[in-house]
């Protein structure tokens, strides 16, 4: 239902479309949201996974001779390019709607790592793995915005971890690709690599095809003056997906002052420093935490396996698969629990047993107990908690902020978060795995597991109840009469 008033200026639509979304059964329709827009994760799980999987076929090229130092300086780049293109392409996913940039961002990822395939030098290698950082943060903001404003309130907790989870589905490509494309006189010592890289160019074509059934975020029209577009849209959603039989008969209305201009970062400001400022530290905490402790040990993992366990660059993806196959397990296993028992306590509950159980790990890799496949168990235990704790930063980011700035939000937040705790990560622990000392590893290993253990007392502290409710209640629209 649609009512329209106000002056010429400053018109005032209400409408029910939030209540209607919230109160669907789960359907086909919401399948086809997860599979066509979780491909993101997929592809940067797959792209992390073959830049430490072929690590050492990139020290190995006749073309590129990288040293351990340059590996963790292309990662860093890849981060770099994460960070910048979140911020830009995030704020045009608020200004030009979510859709636009689903098919914009996955472009720019599928030219960069097509480039990156042919990279001739360390050079072209490092700015096209910025390149494809940019395109894969510019998802990060459409994509977990529309997740929110299309999944039920509901099972909002439960998809989005899940979908972040996916990550670890294209980490697990990456190793198994990564693993038969260098086996040793399969392919020629320079050709194996680039082929490697190939396979994200490949899914991508596949799911442009399938991003093109999915229709604009009803809410984003709704606050850009296209109420009738949305309403046809969530019109057409229900047909396919029944009412869930414990929805209210009437729908929460929503009344708005439509707006003029497209959301700036002034918006921004207002509502991270006035509005949400314990929100504001609580997503920062989280997102800096869970970047430092994936990108400093996952990034380099395969650096340590060559370093100190001798495992030759065809066999590191042998070993980073049960390490991948339990991050993706961690939040379907406990994805529902954000949902029934709340965000607080498993927020809490996820950084702060991840904290504790990667501590234990660095002080037995520092002892020497651990061999390539102990330690990669102990990574694979830590990880199945850890992985659902950094879904959890994204779930609290994209659903704890309003409407009109969530894509920017997301994109500073992640920005930020990896900047502080992400991009010189894995330069550093290349350098600090240079130097050959298990000591030197191990206490960043530790400073990673105090920072997971500082953020589960800031979500105990700040933490949002926001499980199985609307993101119109969670955080009030700015342009909300």
């Amino acid at each position: 239902m649609l009512e329209r008033a106000g002056t010429r200026e400053r018109p005032v639509v209400a409408s029910d479309v939030p209540g209607r979304l919230d109160r669907l059964q789960w359907s086909r329709f919401h399948w086809l949201v997860v599979f066509a827009l979780g491909i993101t994760w997929i592809l940067d799980g797959l792209e992390v996974t073959l830049a430490g999987s072929v690590s050492g076929a990139l020290k190995a090229s006749p073309r590129l001779h990288l040293t351990d130092e340059l590996v963790g300086a292309a990662a860093s780049a890849y981060l770099a390019g994460a960070v910048l293109g979140a911020l830009f392409f995030g704020w045009l996913t608020d200004k030009l709607g979510r859709k636009r940039l689903f098919f914009l961002t996955l472009g720019v990822y599928l030219l960069a790592t097509a480039a990156t395939a042919c990279a001739p030098n360390f050079f072209c290698y490092a700015l096209f793995r910025f390149a494809t950082g940019a395109g894969i943060g510019g998802e990060y903001a459409a994509i977990n915005s529309a997740i929110q404003e299309l999944v039920p309130a509901r099972y909002r907790g439960r998809t989005d971890l899940a979908i972040n989870g996916s990550f670890w589905v294209g980490a697990a490509l990456g190793s198994l690709g990564s693993s038969v494309l260098l086996t040793p006189g399969l392919l020629p010592p320079d050709i194996g690599w680039r082929c490697a890289f190939g396979i994200g160019a490949v899914i991508g074509l596949v799911v442009l095809l399938f991003r093109r059934m999915l229709p604009e975020s009803p809410r984003w029209l709704l606050l850009h003056g296209r109420a009738e577009e949305a309403q046809e849209i969530v019109a057409a959603i229900e047909r396919r997906a029944r009412v869930h039989p414990d929805a209210p008969a009437v729908p929460t209305r929503l009344t708005l002052a439509l707006r003029t201009n497209a959301s700036n970062l002034m918006d921004l400001a207002v509502t991270l420093f006035r509005h949400y400022p314990r929100r504001a530290v609580l997503g920062l905490v989280l997102m800096s935490a869970q970047a430092f402790c994936y990108n400093a040990i996952f990034f380099t993992y395969a650096l340590v396996l060559d370093r100190f366990f001798r495992v030759p660059p065809q066999g590191v993806g042998w070993y980073l698969l049960p390490f991948s196959v339990s991050n993706f397990i961690g939040p379907l296993a406990l994805g529902w629990l954000f949902d029934r028992w709340g965000r607080k306590p498993m927020i809490t509950a996820t950084y702060g047993v991840t904290g504790v159980l990667l501590a234990v790990t660095a002080l037995l890799f520092q002892s020497g107990a651990l061999d390539a496949v102990s330690m990669t168990l102990a990574f694979s235990c830590v990880f199945f908690f850890a992985s659902a704790a950094a879904s959890s930063a994204y779930l609290t980011v994209s659903e704890s902020f309003p409407v009109e700035v969530r894509a920017l939000a997301i994109a500073v937040f992640y920005a930020f978060g990896t900047a502080l705790g992400g991009i010189a990560a894995p330069w550093v622990f290349g350098s600090l795995i240079g130097t050959g000392d298990p000591a030197a590893i191990a206490g960043g290993y530790l400073f990673g597991a105090a920072l997971m253990a500082i953020a589960a007392g800031v979500e105990l502290w700040l933490g949002v109840a926001a499980e199985r409710r609307s993101l119109e209640e969670v955080a009030r629209p700015l342009s909300s009469v």
